[in-house]
């Protein structure tokens, strides 16, 4: 499988399906995010929507990539990278990240971070492929409740 990635400029009909496609297969918990989250999302200043599409078009992956200023210089963070069950293995997430960190590359990012479940074992192996190293960190979040 060939595979294109893209950075998204509008939350087209295509793009919303997908988002909303590819996010269960991530997050079973997660709530779909609507037209208007997406939108905001593409049109965020410190936020990319990447895109993987394979042969034919169709979309397969997605990836978000959010560059930050702190005091300590240019941050980059990823998240939600997810690429279809039935085309994973294939190249579509090595793709995505290639991608995000080339991005965050050009916009002067000091560093790129990213957390990953342990269990995700296909994906850990992938970041590692990429280039990223694994920091022994803690991992802190606070959750407002609905």
């Amino acid at each position: 499988m060939s595979v294109v990635i893209e950075v998204v400029t509008s939350a087209d009909a295509d793009v919303i399906e997908a988002v909303q496609r590819l996010l269960p297969q991530l997050s079973k918990s997660a709530k779909s995010p609507s037209a208007t989250d997406i939108e905001t999302i593409v049109h965020a200043d410190t936020t990319t929507l990447f895109i993987a599409k394979a042969d034919g078009g169709v979309i397969v992956g997605m990836l978000t990539l959010a560059v930050f200023q702190a005091p300590t210089g240019i941050r980059g963070w990823i998240e939600d990278v997810v690429v279809d069950e039935v085309v994973r293995g294939q190249g579509a997430g090595e793709a995505l990240v290639a991608a995000a960190l080339e991005h965050a590359k050009q916009t002067g990012a000091r560093t790129v971070d990213l957390t990953s479940n342990p269990t995700r074992e296909a994906a850990n192996r992938l970041y590692v492929r990429c280039g990223m190293e694994q920091r022994i960190t803690n991992v802190y979040r606070f959750s407002f409740k609905d």
